[in-house]
């Protein structure tokens, strides 16, 4: 815009970044991960402290994860993709924060004036408030996924975002402990005062961010450079016919596909983690402060399962090792669903770990291949983020019904179950290899053309050792 200060932005010479260049870049994305994983984090808590503060139901309060992943993801994930396709990521990142900011700014106000007498409105307030975040980390989640895994070498595209996403995980069990201890102690059990400082504390961290970003210059993945990545490679044919790369964006398949496991993923993942106080209240003897602070070591388990599953992807295909941990994840949700007492709290722990890796790979493996389509298919993909707004009700539904929290439980075990349909058909089409496979690549996309062939990156130990490819024809 004429008269504005310009963006700084660094486009890319070479197809991606490797080495020490990879390290600022990734430390500013991996602080929008942080952002995202506290909110997180403090949602799961909010569910049930307005539950006892504003004397609403387990289906009321989840009104906030309706808000939150339905109205955010759902609806405003598009518009950051079209954003960030017409505008690259520093802007649409640098949109996302301001979101994030309001919304939490909105916060103060809301807490402020919230009365007993009105508590439904009071919550509607909180509701559109979340509403406001949603759409911000909507926002960043877009660009973020989708630029750790285009700023580096793809053959290391799931380990990269695996290791992004582990400091997600960072973050969202430090919500938890604050919560239990400026929620649900003494005097602050029964009054929302304190989340009006969380939230402001919140506001400003996403300025101070967005200051960091404003100002850095961020390397630039430019469309035509996306675009290099399936017109450049060696032409293939997907599991459904279709030349890889190719074709209009409803007819990526393997995304639409990956979208749906997205949805059922974070649909079981959120009612997991938003009925996980419940569960331990109800189920057995901890009261709301001490299960508050499990929740935070279930999102510490969490946080190290991301850790070491970064390190799997760099030795397993992502496609197997996913179908293994969908596997566990299904037995455990089984004995959740049937277990009584403190061991069920623990497999309730536990599965947190095994929960870890999914989001990252399926995100990786449904936007491979997408060339031109890539930046579209990263907001579809984080679109399937809107499960978190399905799963929620009904199993508050059940939870609030005769049946109880405990058997509400079978509605995370649904979503997993495709998971591990989705994964297993891709494990299937795709080779059948447990061990990573090495990696075709474009030459031009890593920064030099050899006579028009390709790139095979094979892996001597640590060492990465180019084989130059005449490209095939058809």
């Amino acid at each position: 815009m004429g008269g504005g200060v310009p963006i700084n932005t660094t486009p890319l010479a070479s197809g991606f970044l490797t080495g020490k260049a990879l390290i600022f870049p990734l430390s500013l994305v991996i602080s929008l991960f942080f952002l995202w994983g506290f909110s997180y984090g403090l949602l799961d808590v909010l569910n049930k402290h307005f539950q006892v503060v504003l004397d609403i139901t387990k289906l009321q309060s989840t009104g906030l994860q309706v808000v939150y992943f339905g109205g955010g993801y759902l609806l405003f994930s598009p518009i950051a993709a079209e954003v960030m396709k017409r505008k690259g990521y520093k802007v649409t990142i640098l949109m996302g924060l301001s979101l994030y900011s309001l919304g939490a700014i909105l916060f103060w106000p809301t807490a402020h004036f919230s009365t007993h007498e009105h508590r439904l409105a009071s919550f509607g307030g909180f509701c559109a408030c979340t509403l406001v975040i949603a759409c911000g980390l909507a926002t960043l989640e877009t660009a973020a996924n989708s630029y750790a895994v285009v700023i580096g070498d793809p053959a290391f595209a799931s380990a990269r975002l695996q290791f992004c996403q582990s400091w997600n995980g960072v973050a969202s069990f430090i919500g938890p402990l604050i919560a239990s201890k400026f929620f649900f102690s003494g005097k602050n059990a029964h009054n929302l005062t304190n989340v009006q400082f969380v939230y402001l504390a919140v506001a400003c961290a996403g300025v101070a961010i967005a200051v960091l970003f404003f100002f850095a210059k961020l390397p630039e993945v430019s469309e035509k450079m996306l675009e290099s990545t399936s017109s450049e490679e060696m032409l293939a044919i997907d599991e459904f016919g279709n030349e890889i790369g190719s074709g209009p964006l409803h007819k990526q398949y393997n995304m639409i596909f990956a979208f749906i496991a997205q949805f059922c993923y974070v649909g079981a993942q959120v009612t997991i983690a938003s009925f996980f106080i419940n569960y331990a209240t109800e189920n057995a003897t901890y009261t709301s402060a001490q299960a508050s602070n499990m929740l935070s070591y279930a999102l510490i388990t969490f946080t190290v399962g991301r850790f070491i599953a970064t390190a799997l992807a760099t030795i397993f295909q992502p496609d197997f090792m996913l179908m293994v941990y969908a596997i566990v994840a299904i037995a455990m949700n089984a004995y959740i669903c049937a277990g009584h007492g403190t061991s069920a709290v623990a497999v309730l722990i536990v599965i947190f770990f095994f929960e870890a890796p999914m989001y990252p790979t399926i995100f990786t493996l449904g936007t491979a291949n997408l060339g031109r389509h890539t930046r579209r298919g990263a907001g579809i993909l984080v679109m399937g983020v809107s499960g978190g707004a399905v799963f929620p009700p009904i199993q508050g539904a059940i939870a609030d019904s005769s049946a109880g929290t405990r058997i509400s439980y079978v509605v995370p075990l649904v979503g997993f179950v495709y998971v591990l349909g989705y994964v297993t058909f891709h494990w299937f089409t795709h080779g059948r290899h447990i061990l990573r496979v090495k990696d075709i690549v474009a030459a031009e996309f890593r920064g030099g053309a050899i006579g028009g062939g390709v790139v095979e990156t094979h892996y001597d130990g640590d060492k990465a050792v180019d084989v130059h490819v005449e490209k095939m024809s058809v």
